[in-house]
């Protein structure tokens, strides 16, 4: 099966073995704040995660507001906003700002450094059987850079024009003209400061995961034994790392265009009668480059998402994961593909058709991995022992999420079809589906699968059903109508849609949206209160609560310094032993050798492992042999 050989750990292993088990001192600051320890910073991730979630929630609430009664003030948005809402309405650029903040939070923020943050730091060195990461102190640099960028990015809406507002995309030339518009000026300027600051953040994480997965592996765990979260994350990391570098050097050349005068991206700008300096330079060209970065950056928060999936459908399932090595070559053809289907997203820049061609069907080709994916977790579903916990609806609805979203990406992908779509709430639908309402939902089911490993104790599942119910009905609510308005023409970012009367029947749908996500912001405060008040008060949490194959739960419910007391857990076989026939339990531990489990083995256990091949035939022949002397 394999042509991954196995490594030897132990050299890997040794320079960490010399410490675990001793107590190290440690204060406040280095416990809970400048915190080198994996599962710490995990932490910190989700719950700066969860709060610029929060931030970014409320912000779409109030542009969804505006959108649904465009003509009517409300006079607590002066008393909240002040300036930005003059006589209680929104001001025309602050909505934009607001959107603009609102998809850069959500993308970079929550779905890339709060999920991949977060779980990378929890799952690898558990999962793996590291006592910690590669560079610790490299990976506490991460957060902290990650947090003063977020700490940045909310810092703009305290200038004196606001933040940025020229789109999460920021195209220029809004982007590279400070006098473009309100919103063109310090508060793009602090973007762009924020920006560059997560990018070095992530670029740390990825580098120190990538490290880690290659060097620190436990005795036993090889490339095919572990888990598809950890084959998600690794692959996750490699796109961050090739692509993120693109995006900075993107943002480099911007501020060289607003700040020194050079004209990469600007050409023939005329500003008020006046025409500027600039020529020569293309916006279609920072185009390329963000595109560059964001289309695996759609990946970037994806795939985690799908990694976590894949481990609590098995887990709930109580079956073994379906197509296993086709996950993992699925997963390894997405990351390929993701970095020649940038073009789709500018088909409408008057590219050459032919060239529109090609990233047509390098897009339609990247449906296929993705396909796989979908087709092995309704596998794996069929016929299952399913235990509905809230981690696995969450799982399930990614699945849904997953599929709806995905359907409608095949009609972005075409060129012929997309030039009609573009910049309509069509693609406002379709992104919201399967990368935001996706990738959240596999944050959330993570978060409820491994809550009791990160703080040893349960969450409360009755709110976990309320929480998921509301959520999963609220986000189809929300973004399903959007797709009938792209339809027709309505397009996204404008702000009132009363001026255009063709135009004026969308308003009572974006009524009925904007009180379906003022319900699923709602549905949040039951998680909220649910995550903070069972970190203090939830029922404390067995060692291993949802029989679990893989290595975290082998762990003590404490935490301790280096993970494991002793020695670090021998792993034997593959993360998907559940419901093997023969066997007195439904799962078997990676750590369980199979001299221990001969009644329930199967042939295709022993691939690359001939010294449990050769111990079975020999139960085999004994049993064989006690068979006969009983006839």
């Amino acid at each position: 099966m394999s042509t991954l050989a196995v490594q030897d750990h132990g050299v890997a292993q040794g320079h960490h073995d010399h410490d675990h088990g001793h107590h190290h001192h440690e204060t406040f600051l280095t416990k809970y704040i400048f915190s080198q320890d994996h599962k710490m910073i995990a932490k910190q991730f989700l719950i700066t995660g969860i709060i610029m979630a929060v931030i970014a929630m409320m912000l779409s609430i109030l542009f969804r507001i505006q959108l649904a009664y465009p003509e009517k003030a409300f006079p607590f948005l002066e008393t909240l906003l002040g300036r930005f809402a003059p006589g209680g309405r929104l001001d025309t650029n602050f909505y934009l700002s607001l959107v603009t903040i609102h998809g850069t939070i959500m993308v970079f923020f929550v779905l890339t450094a709060g999920l991949s943050g977060t779980f990378s730091n929890l799952l690898i060195p558990y999962q793996l059987g590291a006592r910690d990461m590669a560079s610790p102190f490299m990976n506490m640099l991460s957060y902290w850079l990650f947090f003063i960028a977020s700490c940045i990015m909310l810092g703009s809406f305290f200038t004196e024009k606001g933040p940025a507002g020229p789109g999460w995309t920021i195209y220029p030339p809004l982007s590279a003209l400070p006098k473009a518009m309100p919103g063109s000026g310090m508060g793009m300027t602090l973007w762009l400061i924020s920006m560059t600051l997560f990018v070095a953040s992530q670029l740390m994480g990825g580098i120190n995961y990538i490290s880690t997965i290659l060097n620190m592996r436990t005795k036993g765990m090889d490339l095919w034994k572990m888990p598809l979260t950890i084959w998600a994350f690794f692959l996750t990391a490699i796109l961050g790392v090739l692509a993120f570098p693109v995006l900075v050097a993107g943002v480099v050349l911007l501020i060289f265009d607003r700040s020194f005068g050079t004209s990469f991206y600007l050409s023939d700008i005329v500003i008020q009668n006046q025409q500027t300096t600039f020529e020569g330079g293309s916006p279609i060209l920072f185009q390329h480059l963000f595109w560059f970065l964001g289309h695996p950056e759609v990946y970037i928060v994806i795939m985690p998402a799908l990694g976590i999936s894949s481990e609590v459908i098995a887990t709930n399932s109580r079956k073994p994961i379906f197509g296993y090595h086709a996950m993992v070559y699925s997963l390894i053809g997405i990351t390929v593909l993701s970095f020649i289907v940038w073009g789709h997203h500018m088909f409408v820049t008057g590219m050459n058709p032919f060239l529109g061609g090609v990233f047509m069907i390098t897009t339609l080709i990247i449906a296929v991995p993705s396909a796989v994916k979908t087709f092995n977790y309704l596998a794996t579903l069929w016929r299952g022992n399913i235990r509905f916990t809230p981690a696995m609806l969450f799982a399930i609805g990614l699945v849904s999420f997953f599929i709806s979203g995905g359907i409608t990406g095949i009609f972005l992908g075409n060129a012929a079809l997309d030039i009609n779509l573009h910049d309509t709430y069509f693609v406002v639908a379709h992104f919201h589906l399967v990368m935001g309402s996706a990738a959240i939902f596999g944050m959330l089911a993570g978060v409820y699968h491994w809550f009791p490993k990160m703080f040893g104790r349960m969450m409360d599942t009755k709110l976990g059903y309320l929480h998921f119910w509301l959520t999963f009905i609220g986000a189809y609510l929300v973004f399903f109508p959007m797709h009938f308005m792209g339809l027709d023409g309505v397009p996204r970012r404008y702000y009132s849609f009363t001026e255009i009367e063709s135009l004026k029947q969308w308003v009572s749908v974006n009524t009925f949206i904007t009180w379906a996500a003022i319900v699923s912001a709602l549905a949040q405060v039951a998680f909220l209160w649910n995550f903070f008040y069972s970190i203090f008060f939830g029922e404390k949490a067995p060692q291993n609560p949802w029989g679990s194959t893989t290595l975290e739960w082998t762990t003590p419910v404490e935490h301790i310094h280096g993970n494991w007391p002793g020695e670090i857990p021998t792993v034997y076989r593959w993360p998907y032993d559940y419901s093997k026939p023969g066997h007195d339990t439904d799962f078997i531990p990676q750590t369980t050798p199979f001299s221990q489990t001969l009644a329930s083995n199967l042939p295709h256990d022993f691939e690359d492992n001939p010294v449990s091949l050769e111990e079975h035939k020999q139960w085999v022949n004994t049993q064989r042999s006690s068979e006969k002397e009983v006839k």
